[in-house]
């Protein structure tokens, strides 16, 4: 209607002036769209007095290069240490107090995140958020879910405060990688048709018994409403590892997530089937976790598919007992992630790291870039498109490979180079190796100084998966994920039953005495972007990391 039209160039592009006299009027933009983003329309103006929670991220009070070198490696943060780590500088709590009284709000009324007081969330109306933010709010119509939304175009915060906050929400970031693809048939052997004892067998952890079940933990994070499911996992044991028939995992609903037991999901049961297949006896958890996140759309995902990581994180966080071993077979084209957001998530990821917590992330699904690889920052540039949190240097990202004599790239294994993320001192000699091979190659196409991945790689290929009862086959790094968590976690319980402290973040120990313990994958490609893509090489490389995980070898090198 023509009339939406109109309003939004009301607002559109204003940081109108609060009344709050003084040092909280001085307003400076914080983030703005140019016109509705896509698949969105405007509805109606938002009811002033309409409430909502307003969450504000302060920015935390810790560098990161505390986890840029190998000195501190193994020498874990309690749970207290590392929330005092990232508790914002007194200055900046001040500043923000200062601000919320301004505006009528008592300390009282304010809510801290569990861990770390660096997220705080306050009760407010639509006017209120109006007066602090210096902006108007609209109510939005998603035309394809029927989701409403109440955002805003633009906000600003007073000028004293760009320092001391990160990003507030909700504003002007609008919510709404898919599950592996499956294919029926199941061919005989394991260059064809993947079982828990093929990976057994191929990463040499058949031999071990767990010692220290009752000291380690693994967990599983899953989102867009896809659930693991019980039965099929007795199913899945029954035929692929008898010996663990009867074993389960717990699901904690997260952010009101769900757990439909009638709705068994091809990922999620990927994820538990397999990581539990080698880990077993380790427990497990298996997070649902609902929601939507910040989304910049880009031509290969128009509608926000993109996972609440930041909703899930502050959780994990605020307990008390966190898993050992965390793994994620999710992941988005990095532009598609606002870079606040994606930074806020990847310092999340590090203090996850420092309290012993080894996060693994698949590294995505096509290759250097999907789609037609074009930005969406308005240039319309054609780039290899990095996958996100996989480009997060305080997460162990998974390449995919294929066959088994020798292992060789699956040529839809995700990797490159972040545009968010420099490249973190741990990796740089080995990357400095490769680029030195690659030339001028790709020159212009990707950030050579961004963060590289994959670390690490494991199978991804025809996967014998139990949904819905029938066995299919499934196909992604998002099997490589769990794979590479389920062997690291027997790593974590031979440390333990030695009475050594957990893995931790691993990737300083990975590019350097444990490098050793893969197997070198050094033929194949990942294509994309109308390239050919990355060629595996000697070494690490942008397509399969390090390589394959030797259960037999690491344990002796960690």
């Amino acid at each position: 209607m023509l009339w939406c039209s109109a309003f939004i160039l009301l607002f559109a592009h204003i940081v109108i002036a609060s009344p709050v006299a003084g040092r909280w009027d001085d307003f400076v933009e914080k983030h703005s769209w140019v016109e509705i983003p896509k698949g969105w329309e405007l509805y109606s103006e938002a009811p002033s007095s309409y409430t909502f929670d307003l969450r504000i991220g302060l920015k935390q009070g810790w560098s990161l290069s505390y986890f840029r070198g190998f000195d501190r490696y193994g020498q874990h943060l309690s749970k207290e240490e590392a929330e005092e780590f990232v508790r914002p500088r007194p200055e900046s709590a001040e500043a923000v107090e200062a601000w919320l009284k301004a505006h009528g709000i008592a300390a009282d009324d304010v809510v801290h995140r569990t861990g770390g007081a660096d997220w705080i969330t306050v009760r407010v109306s639509v006017a209120q958020a109006e007066r602090m933010l210096g902006t108007k709010y609209a109510v939005f119509y998603h035309t394809k879910s029927g989701e409403m939304a109440v955002r805003t175009m633009s906000y600003g915060l007073p000028r004293e405060l760009h320092s001391h906050i990160n990003l507030v929400a909700p504003t002007t970031y609008f919510s709404n990688e898919e599950p592996a693809a499956s294919d029926s048939d199941t061919p005989s052997s394991c260059d064809s048709k993947i079982t828990p004892d093929c990976l057994r067998t191929l990463y040499n952890t058949e031999g071990y018994a767990p010692r220290a079940a009752h000291k380690n933990t693994l967990g599983i994070a899953g989102y867009l409403e896809d659930y693991a499911n019980h039965a099929d996992l007795q199913a899945f044991y029954k035929q692929f590892r008898p010996d663990a028939t009867g074993f389960n995992y717990s699901t904690v609903r997260v952010n009101g997530g769900l757990d439909d037991q009638t709705k068994p999901g091809v990922e999620s049961n990927l994820d538990v089937q397999y990581s539990t297949g080698i880990s077993f006896p380790t427990p497990t958890t298996f997070w649902s976790t609902g929601g939507s996140p910040p989304f910049k759309p880009d031509t290969h995902t128009p509608t926000n598919t993109n996972e609440p990581y930041l909703e899930w994180l502050n959780f994990v966080l605020g307990q008390k007992e966190i898993p050992s071993v965390i793994s994620t077979s999710y992941g988005d084209d990095e532009q598609t992630v606002p870079r606040d957001y994606a930074t806020e998530v990847c310092n999340l990821f590090a203090q996850l790291g420092s309290t012993g917590t080894t996060v693994f992330f698949s590294s995505g699904d096509f290759g250097v870039g999907g789609g037609d690889c074009k930005t969406n920052d308005g240039t319309n540039q054609t780039l290899f498109q990095p996958m996100f949190p996989a480009s997060c240097p305080f997460v162990t990202a998974v390449g995919g490979t294929t066959k088994t004599n020798p292992e060789v790239v699956a040529n839809l294994s995700g990797g490159g180079f972040s545009r968010y993320f420099s490249s973190p001192g741990y990796q740089r000699t080995a990357v400095k190796k490769y680029l030195g091979t690659l030339g001028n190659t790709y020159a212009g196409l990707f950030a050579k100084g961004g963060r590289a991945y994959p670390d690490v790689s494991a199978q991804s290929m025809n996967f014998q998966v139990v949904a819905g009862g029938k066995v299919i086959s499934v196909a992604g790094t998002s099997a490589s994920s769990p794979t590479v968590a389920g062997v690291f976690a027997l790593l974590n319980d031979y440390r333990i039953s030695e009475g050594k402290p957990k893995l931790g973040f691993v990737n300083p120990l990975l590019y350097s005495t444990a490098a050793s313990g893969f197997n070198d994958i050094t033929s194949g490609s990942n294509p994309g972007c109308g390239t050919s893509g990355f060629a595996a090489r000697p070494g690490w490389d942008p397509v399969t990391g390090l390589g394959t995980p030797d259960f037999s070898k690491l344990k002796d090198l960690v």
